[in-house]
């Protein structure tokens, strides 16, 4: 078995991500949405930031990815590119701001390329966008992939459970993965999908596969980090693993401050001027 070597750049690229596949170094990838969270991401060595459109849930308290608008991710992915140094930054464009419509596609992602200083953008779905792909690809702006249970398309699955389970549904990723290698794709997302197909897709494919709920067998991972921190207690999928409870954390520090100012214990004469 050989070792994997992490990778000592100062700033992550396409080219980095490409050649971190190639020589088996498994890519890392949390969400940020401002920030200060970026800012601890980047210094603790994260590969990919992804300004995710689960904003619209984590942030805002949304059912669904849906209500966001690209006013909205242009704002917070200005905040993490702020806030970072070495990552390589992507951002989900939001559901209507590229389905349809190549040529809105294309003001979608340059606006979100020129006001937020961005590395690249991601979309949700594979030969029913191809237009609004070969469009922004063909302006130079990096695109990342993502196949599999698309959460920009729920009310249409209906439910969040693992997708291309079926033959025809698992044949129609494969040959959407291929598509968009094709295109010029630079990665790909592939959520909640059998861990075998999964592994068959990313050793089909030369660019790099990341997952969500697909299994180890790809070329990385991504989380929601409020879901990895452990900040958001609801949410709780087979593939999420905590690596803190911040939620109790951060309600005992509160509680301790209210009782510390309800008893007159802050601020202390050392505290005050």
């Amino acid at each position: 078995m050989s070792v994997q070597k992490k990778t000592d750049v100062k700033v992550i690229t396409t080219h980095q991500l490409q050649n971190m596949k190639e020589r088996g170094e498994k890519i890392s990838m949390l969400t940020a949405y401002d920030f200060s969270m970026a800012t601890i991401l980047d210094a603790a060595g994260i590969d990919v930031i992804l300004v995710g459109d689960s904003a619209s849930n984590v942030m805002a308290g949304h059912e669904t990815t849906l209500p966001i608008t690209l006013d909205q991710m242009i704002y917070h992915a200005q905040s993490v590119i702020r806030g970072t140094k070495r990552a390589f930054v992507v951002v989900d464009m939001p559901f209507g701001s590229y389905q349809g419509n190549s040529s809105e596609a294309l003001r979608s992602a340059i606006r979100i390329m020129k006001e937020s200083g961005a590395h690249g953008v991601k979309l949700e779905g594979g030969a029913e966008i191809k237009e609004s792909i070969t469009r922004i690809l063909s302006a130079g702006v990096p695109v990342m992939g993502h196949l599999g249970l698309t959460p920009q398309s729920i009310y249409k699955f209906g439910t969040y459970t693992v997708r291309a389970k079926a033959e025809a549904e698992a044949q129609k990723l494969i040959e959407d993965a291929q598509l968009l290698q094709e295109l010029g794709c630079f990665a790909i997302v592939l959520e909640k999908i059998p861990s075998e197909l999964a592994k068959r897709v990313a050793e089909s494919l030369e660019i790099p596969i990341i997952g969500i709920g697909a299994g180890p067998h790809v070329d990385g991972q991504v989380l929601v980090v409020h879901d990895m921190l452990g900040i958001n207690k609801e949410f709780k999928p087979r593939f999420l693993r905590r690596y803190a409870d911040l939620h109790t954390i951060m309600t005992d520090a509160v509680q301790n401050y209210i009782k510390d100012v309800k008893d007159r214990d802050f601020p202390t004469e050392k505290e005050a001027y």
